[in-house]
């Protein structure tokens, strides 16, 4: 991927063309409604969850805290390339350099972020399950927002690190990026300058995350699971597995879908990924909310006494 060469008419690109998933017109208006139902679902879907966490004091515990978090954070990134992706079907996909690194950045900055809430929201099932009697200790308030704060800082100083590196590229007469956001691998393809500095970052951030933080769910997991076999009786293997399976469906479709997107260094690869992109991107934040609230006994619990101060 590294270009060493420098051409000889190198012009400061001021705007980028994204050219998004089908360049067929046939197929805009369909997905443009797709994705439109997609992200109204994310929408709603996250910020209902958000605001029953909120609202709820009887979800004020350290899982639902992590939960809340998530949330927003699926809302937020949801938010930073849809509107811009739903307008690519309907219109030429024109983006301004300046508005593309931004979007880059908080893409990055909230992806990264939420790859550590679910490494935290494994631990917080870790420490239930294995430690129940030390669990109100060990997850106190002040862990958890001290968890909280690593995720964010460890999401910003990546989006920073990618950023920082990629504006010191040179862009050429090339501008349309094969994708439907601004992310790192695409805007490196367009380079006609040296991007081994880049690799480098992407490599250390993006790469180090990943598999630092599979290992981590990993070990979580293999500990909770050889804790569950242990448990006697039928009723609490159960429910210590229901607890457990939302969360590690959840990261089981982010990270198996990320990985496949992100860990890619060849153009024919990149390309490939934009539909793994889709899902980590779209799908799974639609997902998210349903796959924690639906068999949710607390959750559906607190749904029912909004409803009944609502109605009432």
């Amino acid at each position: 991927m590294s270009k060493r060469m420098t051409p000889r008419n190198s012009s400061s690109v001021t705007e980028f063309i994204l050219l998004g998933l089908s360049p067929q017109p046939a197929l805009r208006l369909p997905l443009f409604f797709l994705f439109l139902g997609i992200y109204v679902l994310t929408v709603l879907g996250n910020l209902g969850l958000s605001t029953i966490i909120g609202l709820s004091a009887s979800l004020h515990t350290p899982m639902y805290f992590f939960l809340f978090n998530l949330s927003i954070l699926d809302l937020c990134y949801s938010c930073v390339f849809t509107p811009k992706m739903l307008n690519g079907f309907l219109s030429e996909n024109i983006i301004s350099y300046v508005g593309c690194m931004t979007q880059m950045f908080f893409f990055c900055s909230l992806v990264q972020s939420e790859c550590c809430v679910l490494v935290s929201m494994a631990y917080d099932r870790y420490v239930a399950i294995c430690s129940p009697l030390l669990y109100s200790v060990t997850m106190s308030p002040r862990v958890c927002s001290m968890l909280m704060l690593g995720s964010y800082v460890t999401g910003f100083s990546g989006a920073m690190a990618h950023t920082v590196s990629m504006l010191r590229l040179t862009f050429c007469d090339s501008r349309a990026i094969h994708h439907y956001l601004c992310e790192v691998l695409p805007l490196l393809q367009l380079s006609c300058s040296s991007t081994y500095v880049n690799e480098l970052v992407f490599f250390i951030f993006v790469g180090g995350l990943i598999i630092a933080s599979s290992v981590s769910i990993f070990i979580s997991y293999a500990l909770i699971l050889s804790n569950i076999l242990r448990i006697p009786s039928a009723e609490g293997r159960s429910k210590a597995f229901s607890t457990c399976g939302f969360h590690l469906t959840a990261v089981t479709l982010f990270f198996g879908s990320g990985a496949f997107a992100y860990l890619t260094t060849s153009s024919e690869s990149v390309e490939q990924g934009q539909f793994a992109s889709v899902f980590y991107t779209n799908v799974v934040p639609m997902l998210n909310p349903l796959i924690y609230s639906l068999r949710n006994k607390d959750v559906k619990l607190a749904i029912n006494k909004m409803l009944k101060k609502v109605l009432l």
